[in-house]
């Protein structure tokens, strides 16, 4: 299915509201608002169910512009009355993107059939509706295994510290010309901007949170296995000991590195890269019996060396980036979710991220 026109967009939300509320029609003094040059107007404005809604229409819901519409809409609350609600529509509304509008407590809805609209007096919530406009394929996107350097460089970067694109290409290992297509689809989501002193985030939260949408783990090579430990700290521990005596290339990531970085949420699970796969001395020497079935370790061979990027010791075990550990978190079991908050709030939120 194709997104409709603007026009078409915006009458096609008023009429979800107004089923949503049960009602055949909205009230009279809908209309559709014409927005000024300098975008400071509502798309729509209608009233339903005894509220008066200021709507915002994305013919998008991706990470990008929900974060763009999120700014807009603050911007635009001094054009409504105190009591009336901001409202966003979109096509459709992924995860990731319904998140950072919970984060804002914005209500929204899609014309894939989703919504959730909390407001004084109102609790409505719909979701787990399919996408009504996917397009064939897996679009190009920017956090690729070797796109995603750009990005993860960018998060390591203090705040709101631009980045030259030569710096990018250099510190990432890739060519200009890969940097410079990378950061032209980063511009696109409005996620970071360009100046004439570099390349800037504009929303690191934002940035994080459409990277993890885009990202899964099992992209790189897992090897679910177990060996014999009493708990996840001196597993990882002895992990550590064993490999840096092989002297071979690693880095603790997921559970043990967010712990180790927080001290947050006890873990059974080990989560490590390799630089390449483990031999079968290296399995030996570490006591791994390959086993998916009630695993304690992974033991990764990454995608892309980048995961390395940033990597540093932690109470003496090499841990991957706080950035690295929190996207590698997404695809855990355990209290990976709650693990992965607690690096979001402690370790990578920056100025006014903190939302």
């Amino acid at each position: 299915m194709q997104i409709p026109r603007e026009p078409i967009a915006i009458q096609q939300a008023a009429e979800r509201l107004a089923d949503i509320f049960g009602v055949s029609e909205l009230a009279e003094d809908t209309h559709i608002a014409e927005r000024s040059d300098d975008g400071g107007q509502w798309d729509a404005v209608f009233a339903a169910g005894g509220l008066f809604f200021g709507l915002e229409w994305k013919r998008s819901g991706s990470v990008g512009h929900v974060a763009t519409a999120i700014r807009q809409l603050e911007m635009l609350k001094h054009s409504l009355p105190q009591e009336a609600v901001p409202l966003l529509a979109v096509p459709y509304m992924g995860e990731a993107a319904q998140a950072l509008c919970e984060r804002a407590e914005l209500p929204w809805l899609d014309l894939s059939g989703n919504a959730r609209i909390i407001v004084p007096g109102i609790f409505y919530q719909n979701l787990g509706n399919p996408n009504c406009f996917r397009r064939p394929g897996r679009p190009e996107s920017a956090f690729g295994p070797k796109g995603a350097r750009i990005t993860r460089r960018l998060l390591m970067e203090p705040t709101n510290k631009p980045v030259r694109q030569r710096t990018l290409a250099s510190s990432t290992g890739l060519d200009e010309g890969h940097t410079s297509r990378i950061v032209g689809k980063l511009l696109e989501t409005g996620l970071v901007n360009r100046g004439e002193d570099g390349v800037r985030v504009t929303d690191s939260n934002a940035l994080l949170a459409a990277w993890r949408e885009d990202y899964r783990f099992d992209r790189h090579h897992v090897i679910r296995g177990h060996i014999a430990a009493r708990g996840g700290d001196q597993l990882i521990q002895a992990i550590s000991e064993i490999l840096s005596r092989a002297e071979e290339p690693y880095a603790a990531t997921a559970l043990p590195a967010a712990w180790l970085w927080t001290r947050y949420a006890g873990f059974r699970l080990s989560t490590v890269y390799l630089s390449t796969l483990p031999s079968a001395q290296l399995k030996e020497e570490l006591g791994f019996r390959e086993d998916a079935r009630g695993a304690n370790t992974w033991l990764v061979v990454p995608n892309d060396e980048g995961v390395f990027d940033g990597a540093e010791l932690v109470d003496g075990i090499r841990c991957v980036h706080p950035v690295q550990a929190f996207i590698d978190l997404k695809d855990h079991p355990e209290r990976a979710s709650e693990a992965a908050e607690e690096l979001r709030r402690r370790l990578l939120l920056r100025g006014n991220d903190a939302r």
